[in-house]
């Protein structure tokens, strides 16, 4: 069976929100990916009181200075589109508040006929979560905790009841309901945040960061799923960010996913090998507009199908 394959939509500098991103969902559609994605990024801090990640001296991406709202993004995309799902890699969902959130979701669900993809984080910038201002950043976990619980009980039958330290519904109708169960995707790794994914979510969305990390991640979801007896499969979408170029870069140097389309593929094909079930292909960096994008996107794609992607 062919890995599934996933675009990221434009939400850089270099994009027309409204034009752009209708564009290049109908063409992802037409020339055949399977789904759409957005991340999220809230605000740039000038001057940076953290490094990218929360690593010391590691700067942020010029990229991060203007990302355009995710669940906006979606909904065009959404409008313009007919049967891509429409995910996220990731919503920092503790930077919302529960309630709206779940119910932003539903609605989007509903309207798009069932193909919105729920993938969470808890983040990690401290000028985004002061900037929220929902809780801070400590307990992060603690909030997509609830988060998700809220969600369940929003999508789910009327009269919703929830009892939590961020949200009160003590019983409520609240509509419109998703068209079908939203899954959850969760960004974790280790610890109590894989805990959490195989407790309470659909599936997992991993950063390729290297094929050993993500192998070892993989099998140790797999074995933890196992010992608590999970019944339901993982599902899996696997996030890389691409830099191409229109030659092939040459030397030792070059990092995974930079260069020409066949290289991109190349490194592609590994991770697909460790049986994740989608790769999603963040392209929009490199590009100097939506026109070049949607070429780019149609050579990555033709390559992959060829290569047996």
């Amino acid at each position: 069976m062919a890995t599934r394959l996933g675009l990221g939509l434009p939400q850089n500098r270099q994009y027309d929100l409204g034009r752009d991103v209708p564009d290049v969902a109908c063409a992802a559609e037409r020339i055949g990916y399977d789904s759409v994605w957005v991340y999220e990024r809230a605000l740039f801090p000038e001057p940076a009181t953290q490094g990218l990640y929360g690593v010391e001296g590691l700067p942020w991406p010029d990229s991060y200075r203007h990302v355009a709202d995710p669940l906006v993004t979606l909904t065009l995309a959404a409008a313009a589109t007919e049967r891509v799902e429409l995910g996220s890699s990731v919503l920092v969902a503790p930077l919302h508040a529960p309630f709206q959130l779940a119910k932003a979701l539903a609605s989007l669900d509903a309207a798009s006929g069932g193909r919105v993809i729920a993938g969470f984080g808890t983040g990690w910038s401290l000028d985004e979560y002061a900037a929220s201002g929902i809780r801070p950043i400590k307990e992060r976990g603690r909030v997509l905790d609830e988060v998700i619980d809220v969600c369940r009980a929003v999508w789910g039958p009327d009269p919703v009841r929830h009892n939590g330290r961020l949200t009160t519904i003590d019983s409520a109708v609240v509509g419109p309901k998703p068209a079908r169960p939203v899954p959850i995707l969760l960004a974790a790794g280790t610890g109590r945040a894989r805990e959490r994914l195989v407790e309470h979510a659909d599936g997992w969305l991993p950063t390729a960061t290297g094929l050993e990390q993500v192998a070892d991640q993989w099998h140790a979801l797999q074995d933890l799923a196992a010992e608590r007896g999970r019944q339901q499969p993982l599902r899996t979408v696997l996030r890389t960010n691409a830099r191409h170029s229109a030659k092939a870069l040459e030397g030792a140097g070059r990092r995974p996913f930079h260069g020409d389309a066949e290289q991109i593929v190349e490194d592609l094909l590994p991770y697909a090998e460790l049986g994740l079930q989608e790769i999603l292909v963040d392209l929009q960096s490199t590009p100097r507009d939506a026109e070049e994008l949607k070429d780019v996107a149609a050579q990555v794609y033709e390559t992959a199908r060829a290569a047996g992607l």
